[in-house]
């Protein structure tokens, strides 16, 4: 099935995109499949271990995360009861735009024969490596043409879902126009959550707002101070229960409050911690959301 992409913010689910609540269902949520980056990390988890970026970047392979890719595409496949949908929460490639794009190009090449063979739906988020650390009009331009919209919303059985571009959050400095015009934009899907016509309201984005707990301190892979507690209270008021995130290539998260839990999915790609490789399957009843952690088989077993 091929990969959706979002256009004028929205996205319409094939397997259904209503707004009412019918029965349970699952969807899969992923993250950092990263085609590139174990070439780039030397297969130890950190850059430039091997040959890092320079010089020799343009000779890179990625034939890991392409067997690791294909079991996952396999193992969903096989599910005799099939997710709604998939969604990938952000660094879906590892070259960056503006410095690889030819190499970028490669591996996109092989992102999209691997998912076209995903007999459900998948959803792209946008991650730092697919916009740049400090993105641009050019660099999340051509973002959009790859995989579509940044930011946008769908519904699957009364279920509403925000998916957004944090790197608006991460830096700001060449777009601030597009910073701005997603914060408005948002300000109206929440109000939307509030209005009370969804049975659950959730987020996706790719960095977490914090890892373990939300009075953590500020590290690479978090939001700093006061603008995650800014942000996290805005959401809890409104109504969402669920924000689903990557960026840490490890699993973690945590609660904010009683009632909005962050959701911190490791790398389907290279791993920076302990955890295999793997994903989220995600049960969405009528009454909660509940989750829970998939590896995906020894790539010697497929």
């Amino acid at each position: 099935m091929p990969v959706l992409k979002a256009e004028n913010r929205t996205l319409l689910l094939p397997s259904s995109s209503s707004n009412s609540w019918s029965e349970p269902f699952s969807f899969i949520q992923f993250a950092d499949c990263q085609l590139g980056m174990e070439w780039s990390c030397g297969g130890t988890g950190g850059y430039g271990q091997r040959n890092g970026y320079e010089p020799n970047y343009d000779q890179a392979t990625w034939n890991h995360e392409i067997r690791w890719c294909n079991t996952f595409v396999q193992m969903i496949n096989e599910m005799e009861i099939k997710p709604k949908f998939s969604i990938v929460c952000g660094d879906i490639l590892d070259a960056w735009p503006s410095k690889w794009p030819k190499v970028r190009d490669r591996q996109k090449a092989d992102f999209y024969k691997i998912f076209d063979n995903l007999d459900i739906p998948l959803v792209c988020v946008c991650g730092n490596h697919d916009v740049g650390n400090s993105p641009t009009t050019e660099s999340v331009a051509r973002y959009q043409n790859d995989f579509g919209d940044d930011w946008f919303t769908f519904v699957c059985d009364g279920l509403f879902c925000i998916v957004l571009n944090s790197q608006y959050w991460e830096d700001p400095t060449h777009i601030p126009d597009l910073a701005e015009e997603q914060e408005s934009w948002l300000d109206a899907q929440l109000e939307q959550v509030k209005s009370g016509k969804y049975r659950h309201s959730i987020m996706f984005q790719h960095i977490p707002w914090f890892l373990e707990t939300p009075d953590e301190p500020k590290v690479y892979y978090n939001f700093p101070q006061p603008f995650r507690e800014k942000m996290l209270s805005r959401f809890s008021a409104a109504g969402i229960s669920k924000i689903f995130c990557g960026h840490y290539h490890r699993n973690a998260g945590g609660w904010y409050g009683d009632g909005l839990e962050l959701v911190v999915t490791s790398a389907l790609g290279l791993q920076q911690g302990k955890d295999r490789n793997g994903f989220r399957i995600v049960d969405v009843g009528a009454e909660e959301i509940t989750h829970r952690y998939q590896e995906i088989r020894n790539i010697d077993e497929t």
